[in-house]
């Protein structure tokens, strides 16, 4: 394929993908602004009032840099988790693969599609936290930066658990029991420098505490751990995932029966 048609292959499928998250927005947009709402409600505003500040800061304005982070990574993988998995049971991945279209561009577009499900579900818990608290960004181009390879990291382990799943109920056990507890032990509602050094030290294997604190640095310009070295690795887990992802797509892992 040309560069051209490559392009348009891959927008292509990026258009199809906002298009099925957009059609059912009801279901895909709406649920987490009030799922979120509800958080900055019972967390910030009645809890937080109790708490007082956190890292020098009101523990509404520390809490929602994490539940926006928060929101982009479910919804990142949940996208590309589910609609993968639909592609293979309706069997018109088989379409995708047997077509022109190098494997790395089908990968892509349903990254690019997560990406921009949990990026849109990112900005609208946004707009919600500026009806609780006045938000400032102190490093703008790192706030964005972060949120997008975030976003691009958990919607390549969405397609993994696509590949991986034989049922639509293997896609929900990754989210339930490995996601959700990460995401809640990843620093969102504290600061780990509350916790004694023996669990300080393993909240530091929660590949999810760097990017909620990287988020917050964006945000707050205060962070648990070093700004680089999360970065660092963040990049490394996407071109890990990436070429994993990538690997079993053309071995067709997952796809062949």
């Amino acid at each position: 394929m040309s560069p051209q048609q490559i392009a348009i292959a891959l927008w292509t499928l990026l258009v199809k993908e906002i298009k099925r998250f957009t059609r059912i927005w009801p279901q895909t947009l709406l649920p987490p602004s009030i799922t979120m709402t509800m958080y900055f409600i019972i967390f910030g505003s009645l809890i937080g009032s109790r708490i007082g500040e956190m890292d020098g800061f009101g523990y509404m304005d520390f809490i929602v840099p994490g539940l926006i982070m928060m929101s982009v990574i479910t919804n990142s993988y949940s996208n590309v988790a589910s609609s993968f998995f639909s592609n293979k049971f309706q069997r018109s991945i088989e379409e995708m693969m047997v077509s022109p279209m190098p494997n790395w561009v089908i990968l892509s577009g349903f990254v690019l599609g997560g990406m921009a499900r949990g990026l849109g579900v990112g900005v609208i818990v946004t707009i919600v936290s500026l009806f609780f608290t006045r938000l400032s960004v102190a490093h703008p181009l790192l706030t964005i930066a972060v949120v997008v390879l975030t976003a691009a990291l958990f919607s390549l382990g969405g397609f993994i658990n696509a590949l991986l799943a034989d049922k639509f109920d293997d896609i929900s056990i990754v989210p339930t029991f490995v996601l959700t507890p990460l995401t809640y032990l990843g620093g969102v509602f504290y600061s780990i420098s509350l916790l004694p050094s023996f669990w300080q030290g393993v909240s530091l294997l929660n590949p999810i505490l760097y990017m909620v604190n990287v988020f917050r640095y964006g945000f707050l310009g205060v962070s648990d751990i070093p700004v680089g070295w999360a970065l660092a690795a963040i990049l490394c887990f996407i071109l890990v995932l990436f070429a994993i992802a990538l690997w079993m797509l053309e071995r067709g892992k997952g796809i062949r029966s």
